[in-house]
């Protein structure tokens, strides 16, 4: 059987940035330490950081009074910055660069008095933190059976602003969706959706007509990961999300005679590594590496770690 490795797969900047926050404040301070929320969406990192002292809540007011919180890289609501402040807490903003930039899209279009359309899907927590720029002039469509019911103040003073995990088709529809509706509407001066989720969803698109089946490693919370299994789907492919190699399944490969491995941008490569250790070992595997684009992004670490740097020597 072949195994088709896609690349770009894994570790984005923004996810990279947001574990070494972690780390450095691990090194820093010394367990126990806070983080709003799941670092990043996926099962083993956080399982790794829980047995580090990592603490991930869902509220400030679990967070002790002057403590170290980081925040998410999936970013969070004014409202959850003021209550850190109220606490007194050392705040680490691990915030993705590009999630900040639809926060400030967001803040932008509010003070020119549009409405501004989220489009993403209910309850994330990219979701949740975008949407509490300016919950009062925001809304939010999932699908774009969805658009027709919006109702707007004035249908000439619209804008959108998206998730930057969507599905490159999903979020194409919605955005055709609204345009139709609404034919002024303004668009972000640049696309909202992250490189990395574009990259790796192109791979998968490209390379899925050349396998029989397609598994993607992440966790079911992970909205990138979600998406390459539909983009998988969407090429006709049988495609599986698994958190790693424990939970393939033998009858996934009968009669299959080509596999597209390929990974979230919050999953680990080591996880990568040993799901095609255990397809090398139980279906005679032969690894074939495909390289689509190559990626060189990286984020510099926000200031907040550097000053408790400073404050620390």
């Amino acid at each position: 059987m072949k195994i088709i490795v896609a690349n770009p797969r894994g570790f984005c900047a923004g996810v990279n940035m947001a574990i070494e926050c972690v780390d450095q404040v691990l090194r820093l301070m010394g367990p126990p330490i806070y983080v709003y929320h799941q670092i990043v969406h996926n099962r083993h990192v956080v399982s790794d950081f829980e047995s580090r002292g990592v603490k991930f809540v869902d509220r400030v007011e679990q967070v002790p009074v002057g403590a170290v919180l980081v925040y998410s890289a999936h970013g969070v609501a004014p409202s959850v910055r003021q209550a850190a402040k109220e606490r007194q807490l050392v705040e680490i903003d691990a915030t993705c660069p590009l999630v900040t930039k639809v926060h400030l899209e967001v803040l932008r279009f509010a003070r020119e008095g549009y409405t501004v359309i989220f489009v993403g899907h209910r309850n994330h927590d990219e979701t949740i933190g975008t949407m509490g720029e300016a919950p009062q002039a925001m809304l939010i469509v999932e699908r774009p059976q969805e658009v027709e019911a919006l109702h707007v103040p004035d249908p000439q003073k619209v804008a959108y602003v998206t998730q930057t995990t969507l599905s490159v088709n999903e979020a194409a529809d919605i955005i055709a969706a609204l345009r139709q509706r609404f034919p002024l509407i303004k668009s972000p001066p640049r696309d909202d959706i992250c490189y990395a989720t574009t990259n790796r969803q192109d791979a998968v698109a490209q390379l899925a007509p050349e396998a029989d089946l397609v598994l993607v490693i992440g966790s079911r919370n992970s909205s990138n990961s979600l998406r390459l299994v539909e983009t998988a789907v969407r090429a006709g492919r049988s495609a599986y999300l698994i958190d790693d190699a424990s939970e393939i399944q033998p009858q996934w490969f009968e009669g299959k005679q080509a596999v597209l491995v390929t990974a979230g941008a919050s999953a680990p490569e080591h996880l990568v590594g040993q799901l095609l250790e255990r397809l090398q070992r139980e279906m005679g595997g032969v690894v074939e590496m495909r390289q689509r684009v190559q990626e060189d992004v990286s984020f510099q670490l926000p200031q907040s770690l550097k000053r408790l740097e400073l404050s620390r020597q």
